[in-house]
């Protein structure tokens, strides 16, 4: 009851009409559904996908985006219209302020701001709250005597901490906890959601955190440390939508709000048990909730085959088998990201390598700022490209062509400009022009070195490509971020092997291509 008032919102929203939906024009496109990745998040976005489909409207999914920040980037921009949030990480993480105990204030807070600042809109909470939860080892809470953060922080420093990079960073996660508990730790190690319940159990890490709806709480029979200084602000779960969707599209914001107050905690953890430990595929757990709750009929989803484990926990070979037809698809689009951001810098670093070499004393400064971007974490320079591209190919395409120019523009440059000065000297001794000596005498005696810099960009490229799967481009990270997020070990196998593999067809392609235009007698 403490969110009454958005209920009786959503209820009002969601008022059947007399007549049919209303459905959005043709001419328009797809709602874009999004989900960040791990479990949950999934499994709400599948839910509102189906809701929306069973309500006449046409979805595109995007699932399995970064962080808050990239996901959150994308409804600003308009390239995603709605995904699963938490008020308090919407209030903290989003907005910047300060945490609050109020659910009521934290949600009124973040209606009116986001709405005023952004256009966005908090659809009614679904009826329960996911918080953070920090927890050990059953040993752990034995040996140390925990119970709750206070006493985690008395023997922080001797243990290791295991945390999501946006734990890490945000103000309601590691910075936040260590004012309020004087939380230090004796290491932290930065890891994927669901890597680290695998690295809790292995005894890698001694704390982890979590969120309190995990179905892999139960899984791995952990213990959850009690917040007894309720530093945590509520996070009650909600539909943000994007101010498209809000605007043009109210069928998509009515058919929404049904959920709310739906899902109430029991429940959320059931849900995520089924799909988490019992590892039933998302469509099925998503059509199977809406159909409990009386939304829908019997349809099932149309969620991509990849995040649809075979029945009966299928060995590896197998699920590769059964997956081959989707495989290839995920590999061709992979293929085509790495092709044509490959292309493009080929394009673009080789000329530019070859006018550096006559331009010496400015050359290493240009090679090197260039380079600055190998610097960047591929993560990094995706989230860079949301403001500016939105998410999708486009961006990915950019990334994937800024992260090939370096190793290609240093071996050029460095190919022409050392190539061999006795045959240079000879060809000038000829009275071949500079312009000459570069085309016959430089540029073939630097080609095997040119083409070690394009397969070294082409090795980095189809596995930096994996991490498009982040900002919704597709491709064979796909399977491998669902697998994370899943804690299925044969969906990261389905995108990483053929990854590996491509990398090492794309290498001996162009090691092929390299003995093609090495001149004779060149070793």
């Amino acid at each position: 009851m403490r969110l009454l008032a958005p209920l009786v919102l959503g209820a009002l929203v969601a008022a059947p009409s007399s007549g049919p939906p209303a459905v959005q024009s043709a001419a328009s496109r797809p709602i874009v559904v999004a989900s960040k990745p791990f479990g949950e998040s999934y499994l709400l976005a599948e839910i509102f996908a189906q809701l929306l489909e069973a309500r006449g409207l046409t979805v595109e999914r995007r699932i399995g985006l970064g962080a808050t920040e990239i996901a959150f980037g994308a409804v600003r921009r308009g390239a995603v219209d709605v995904y699963p949030e938490y008020t308090g990480t919407g209030l903290v993480a989003i907005l910047g302020e300060r945490p609050d105990s109020s659910a009521a204030r934290v949600y009124d807070r973040v209606s009116r701001e986001f709405r005023r600042r952004y256009g966005a809109r908090w659809l009614p909470p679904l009826g329960f709250e996911n918080t953070y939860a920090i927890a050990v080892r059953p040993e752990t809470a034995r040996r140390y005597r925990l119970v709750t953060l206070s006493d985690l922080a008395r023997v922080a420093p001797s243990l290791t901490a295991g945390l999501t990079a946006d734990f890490i960073g945000r103000a309601d996660g590691l910075p936040g906890l260590a004012r309020a508990y004087g939380l230090r730790f004796e290491a932290v190690r930065a890891l994927l959601p669901a890597v680290k319940y695998q690295a809790l159990a292995a005894s890698a890490v001694d704390v982890i955190d979590g969120y309190s709806t995990d179905g892999l709480i139960a899984r791995y029979d952990l213990i959850v440390l009690r917040d007894d200084r309720r530093f945590f602000p509520p996070y009650d779960a909600a539909p943000l939508a994007g101010a498209r969707l809000v605007r043009e599209v109210p069928a998509a914001i009515a058919a929404l709000s049904e959920l709310g107050g739906r899902l109430d905690v029991e429940r959320m953890r059931r849900l995520n048990r089924r799909l988490e430990v019992d590892q039933e595929p998302v469509a099925a757990v998503a059509a199977g909730a809406l159909r409990e709750l009386g939304l829908t009929g019997d349809q099932a989803g149309t969620e991509p085959a990849w995040t649809t484990p075979a029945p009966g926990r299928s060995g590896v070979l197998r699920y590769l088998w059964d997956q081959r037809t989707t495989l290839l698809s995920l590999t061709l689009r992979h293929l085509l990201l790495v092709l044509v951001s490959l292309a493009a810098a080929i394009a673009a670093a080789v000329p530019l390598g070859l006018a550096l070499e006559r331009r010496r004393g400015s050359a290493e400064a240009v090679v090197r700022a260039i380079g600055v971007v190998q610097t960047l974490p591929g993560i990094a320079l995706l989230a860079f490209m949301i403001p500016l591209l939105g998410i999708g190919v486009l961006p990915a395409l950019v990334a994937l062509f800024l992260y090939s120019l370096y190793p290609i523009l240093r071996n050029t440059y460095t190919g022409v400009r050392d190539a061999a000065p006795e045959a240079v000297a000879a060809a000038r001794a000829l009275g071949m022009t500079p312009p000459q000596i570069l085309r016959h005498v430089r540029l073939p005696l630097a080609a095997p070195v040119i083409m070690a810099g394009v397969r070294t960009a082409a090795v980095i490229n189809v596995g930096t490509a994996t991490l498009a799967a982040f900002i919704g481009a597709g491709g064979l990270g796909d399977p491998i971020v669902a697998g994370l997020a899943l804690s299925d070990s044969r969906m990261v196998l389905s995108g990483a092997l053929p990854a590996a593999l491509l990398a090492l067809a794309a290498d001996a392609a162009l090691a092929a291509c390299e003995r093609l235009v090495t001149p004779g007698g060149v070793a």
